[in-house]
């Protein structure tokens, strides 16, 4: 079934399938507004969940208003979520590629096929690779993650030797790929980094996606799980259940395991840890996926913005305005609010972004007692488990006025207490449903 097809059936889950990406309550953004005498120029760099929301909302909210610039060089963005069914073959990486042709003809946003590489805040210039500069009023960065340098994958072709496929693409496509060629009886290897990294569920998906392979297609094979932090990050449950139950006797799991490098023998791959005294303990696979530790892109780091544990982007949550630099704004997997980095609630960040930009530049309250009231920002998601199952996960986040924080909603927060088809189904629903309210 395509997305478009799936995006005309109705939904009936409640929760997270029903509104997508909560945000400020945006009770004057339908309201007819007086045109500004120029209007206020916003550039968005970078044209995945995070920026290419902003970017759609904040033209549609800004109306004359405002100018939109997207800034990506990629043609089309290639969706991490419902990736880790690439490895399994349920979805084709081509059908998780997104262009921009409706954010430029429905909204009027100049999309700029460049890539970014320094900005003057004082003075309003985004520099471009290309040596164009661009003047902006207000600058939204959502340049996604980077990674730790990973000893013995330095070179581009020992990246698609040992591929992290943490960004969805030709990595992904490779990972896959070797998966299909290794003959039954192999061993498979993947590593989980040390929290914080994008999408806290999405590498035990992943371990449960090869796992179901393995089981339906190479048998004698099994997967070995080294994850670097002391536990399962989020659906302990579920994962834990599955992990111990569904897949017991072909999946390993090993925790307190950050793997420090890797080394190659022939066509076997080693991933080395820590034995904890000083020594290494070496684990051979024949297919290995190691993920390095995450951080704010290069961009980030570039623009000074980079201000929380040397690794994240500090900002005020009510704006997502930088703590580090005035009239920059930063959103998704880059941010250190401590928020989840994932899709659907960069998403929903985008949109509180979207909403106080447009306050701003109109001169309008941004830390009034009812915005502050109504900015939530939603993060759901679902988890396959097996070929035709999933669970899921919610919980809701809200601003507190007492530590100028996010905080979350405890009531909101869950996990699904079975994994089930009808769940499956829901996932792509919900998959569909975020694509459209992101590229459409």
């Amino acid at each position: 079934m395509s997305f478009e097809t799936i995006l005309k059936q109705p939904l009936n889950r409640r929760g997270f399938l029903g509104v997508l990406g909560s945000a400020s309550v945006l009770a004057t953004m339908g309201a007819a507004r007086p045109a500004r005498a120029a209007a206020a120029r916003v550039v968005v760099v970078g044209g995945g969940f995070g920026g290419a929301t902003a970017a759609k909302y904040i033209a549609q909210w800004g109306g004359a208003g405002v100018s939109v610039t997207l800034v990506e060089p990629n043609a089309r963005h290639v969706s991490c979520i419902l990736s880790n069914l690439v490895l399994n073959d349920r979805v084709n990486l081509a059908s998780l590629g997104f262009g921009y042709d409706r954010l430029k003809q429905r909204y009027g946003i100049e999309v700029v096929a460049d890539r970014a590489v320094g900005a003057d805040p004082v003075a309003g210039k985004l520099d471009l690779a290309s040596g164009i500069a661009l003047d902006f009023d207000r600058l939204v960065i959502a340049p996604g993650i980077g990674f730790d340098p990973m000893p013995g994958l330095d070179t581009p072709e020992q990246q698609m030797l040992v591929p992290h496929a943490w960004q969805a693409g030709a990595q992904t496509q490779s990972l896959r790929d070797q998966l299909n060629a290794m003959a039954d009886g192999g061993t498979v290897v993947m590593s989980i980094p040390k929290a914080p990294y994008r999408c806290p569920p999405g590498p035990y998906e992943r371990a449960c996606v090869i796992a179901d392979f393995l089981k339906r297609k190479k048998p004698k094979s099994k997967l070995v799980v080294l994850d670097a932090n002391a536990d399962i990050q989020a659906e302990p449950l579920m994962f834990r259940n599955a992990f111990t139950m569904l897949y017991a006797g072909r999946l390993e799991y090993v925790p307190n395991a950050m793997v420090t490098r890797v080394s190659f023998e022939g066509r076997r791959r080693k991933a080395w840890v820590s034995d904890g005294v000083g020594g290494e303990i070496a684990w051979t696979a024949d297919v290995l996926n190691v993920i390095p530790r995450n951080t704010a892109a290069r961009l980030a780091h570039d623009l000074g913005v980079v201000n929380v544990n040397g690794r994240w982007a500090g900002v005020n949550p009510l704006t997502y305005e930088s703590t580090a630099a005035a009239r920059i704004h930063v959103i998704g997997d880059a941010q250190g609010t401590g928020l989840p980095k994932a899709g659907h609630i960069a998403n929903s960040e985008a949109k509180i972004c979207a909403d106080a930009i447009v306050r701003m530049v109109n001169g309008w309250p941004v830390d009034d007692a009812v915005r502050m009231q109504s900015v939530v920002a939603n993060s759901a998601c679902f988890s396959p488990i097996t070929y035709d199952t999933a669970s899921w996960l919610n919980a809701v986040f809200a601003y507190d006025p007492a530590t100028g924080l996010m905080k979350r909603v405890d009531a909101s927060f869950g996990e699904a207490p079975v994994r089930s088809k009808e769940n499956y189904e829901h996932m792509m629903k919900w998959a569909a449903r975020l694509f459209d309210d992101t590229f459409a």
